[in-house]
């Protein structure tokens, strides 16, 4: 693959990038929407499951969840007033080793069919043994949760390299939110439930406070 994108290139857009909670009113394209949504599809996952889904909201999808979304969503309130978009990113809640999900990303996958009950075996140690989640529902849930914020990372990142701002949010009542988005048909609740959200916009103005970090030497440990 040729490198064309610098490493300057790069480090401007983490440099220019913060939690954006107030955007104006120009709208992002489906062009650059599809292609920021693409490296979400593209993005890896524990096992190879994409126990995943990412339900996009333009702002006429915002305009009719707003009222019900904001008074149960203390960290979306200016996003969900200005934001061109927002993605909601749902996690999977029956990944049991066991599962018919689990079964159907190996042949995703292309695992033989002869070659399935090992690879059932060793996501049956992986979940009882090693993690200890097989029988909890929760836990299985807070495992494919966890690996939606690889793809809002990737997502995020994207934005930034093309000029879009985001803001990642957990602000909110999860049950509420469920509830909400299966009244609205957006969800089956036996099936997924909302990990975050993420709003797109293009910033209004810069945020009040500048963005502070933890000394470098703090946060990056080299072993000798």
């Amino acid at each position: 693959m040729t490198q064309s994108i610098s490493k300057e290139a790069i480090r401007a857009a983490y440099d220019h990038r913060m939690a954006v909670r107030v955007y104006n009113d120009e709208d992002i394209s489906r062009d650059d929407m599809d292609f920021i949504l693409d490296t979400a599809w593209l993005s890896p996952s524990s096992v190879g499951l994409e126990g995943w889904r990412f339900v996009v909201l333009d702002r006429r999808h915002i305009e009719q969840l707003r009222d019900s979304l904001k008074p149960i969503s203390w960290g979306a309130g200016p996003q969900l007033d200005t934001a061109s978009h927002f993605v909601l990113l749902l996690a999977e809640k029956n990944a049991r080793y066991d599962s018919q999900v689990i079964k159907e990303s190996l042949v995703r996958r292309g695992i033989s069919e002869e070659d399935i009950p090992a690879r059932l075996g060793l996501y049956k140690d992986f979940q009882e043994r090693d993690q200890k989640i097989a029988d909890n529902p929760r836990a299985l849930w807070d495992w494919t949760a966890k690996q939606t914020y690889i793809a809002m990372g990737n997502m995020m990142t994207t934005a930034a390299m093309i000029g879009i701002d985001t803001c990642p949010i957990e602000g909110f009542d999860y049950d509420k939110v469920n509830a909400v988005l299966s009244e609205a048909q957006i969800i089956d609740p036996e099936k997924e439930g909302i990990a975050s959200m993420v709003s797109f916009g293009y910033r209004l103005k810069d945020p009040k406070h500048p963005r502070s970090r933890k000394p470098r030497q703090e946060v990056i440990t080299w072993l000798d």
